[in-house]
């Protein structure tokens, strides 16, 4: 009988320890991306509990408007010392910035982007970073621009560079080109427009997520992933207009006039305002979020397709979504 609970024995740690590496564990770090910095117990308390070691804080967007290229949603109150952890300043560029830009001005913008990135840095009381992240939805008409301009300010800054990945940047890299980065971090999420009004979840659905990471482990440069751990709402009008309200999830609509038609999908009765923007009757507003089953499937995948260790980078941030982030992970 000895034997037989010895076997048995064997049989349950060999389970328990499959089920164990069944998803890698990894170092978990997180997105800041609110435009006032202000960090509450709740979340020092996820991020020293989970060892984060590095957060990402946006500190401001660069956009062009009639030809001018300038900063805007410069983060307000940024100071370094609310978390003891290593900081990576990000900045977000959209893509019509490098549109028909010339050489010189991709020199001045590199520049410009350098000095009021430390500029920020230096009134938030981050005396010394490493590392600067650029974040863009580059295409095939900017690559060229784009990539010239990450050459620029990898030169200029004496930093180690690293930028975003968004899905189809893989799916279609001959198209949409590599950029000459040594990092990169793949945004695992925005799987559809929020604005098409399908069924399925725009903040992240797994199948189409497999569709454009079907050849992730042939990509280049070496990579860690971020997360998405927020909710939000997508509001619809009697037109078929459509507004996207961020950070919402759906205790926001409790004591609200709503009726729900069926999971995530809700039918306004009565006029209200939802984070001041007036409802009407009649108004459809279906909730997106994102399960800690989901995030813990989708990186049972991008665990098969890439072969060395990386970080979780969850977006972002903000103790309203915190408890989505699974202990699995």
């Amino acid at each position: 009988m000895r034997w037989i609970k010895n076997i048995f024995s064997v049989v349950i740690l060999t389970f328990l320890v499959g089920c164990n590496t069944d998803v890698k564990k990894t170092t978990k770090d997180f997105y800041y991306w609110r435009s006032n910095y202000s960090i509450n117990p709740a979340e020092k308390k996820v991020v020293d509990s989970l060892k984060s070691k590095n957060v990402y804080v946006r500190f401001f967007d660069v956009d062009k408007k009639g030809g001018k290229i300038s900063p805007v949603g410069v983060i307000q109150n940024f100071n370094a010392e609310q978390l003891n952890v290593r900081y990576i300043p990000t900045v977000f560029i959209t893509n019509r910035t490098f549109i028909n830009t010339t050489p010189d001005q991709i020199k001045i913008l590199a520049k410009d982007v350098f000095n009021f990135l430390s500029e920020t840095a230096e009134r938030g009381k981050l005396e010394s970073f490493d590392e600067i992240q650029i974040d863009c939805d580059w295409t095939k008409s900017t690559r060229e621009n784009y990539f010239s301009f990450l050459s620029e300010l990898k030169y200029i800054s004496r930093k180690k560079l690293s930028a975003t990945l968004r899905l189809h940047q893989v799916k279609f890299k001959d198209r949409e080109g590599v950029p000459p980065l040594d990092k990169m971090v793949l945004m695992c999420y925005a799987t559809e427009n929020p604005t098409d009004q399908s069924d399925k979840n725009s903040i992240l659905d797994l199948d189409i997520a497999k569709d454009y990471l079907e050849n992730l482990n042939n990509y280049p440069i070496k990579l860690d992933v971020a997360l998405p751990i927020y909710s939000w709402a997508i509001l619809t009008n009697h037109l078929g207009d459509i507004k996207l309200i961020n950070s919402f999830s759906e205790k926001d609509l409790h004591g609200k006039p709503v009726k729900k038609i069926k999971d995530g999908l809700y039918e306004v009765q009565d006029d209200f305002f939802v984070e001041n923007f007036y409802v009407s009757k009649g108004f459809k507003i279906k909730i997106e979020n994102i399960s800690s089953e989901l995030l813990i499937n989708t990186k049972r995948f991008i665990d098969q397709k890439l072969p060395y260790n990386y970080h979780v980078i969850y977006y972002h941030l903000d103790s309203k979504f915190l408890k989505t982030i699974p202990t699995e992970l």
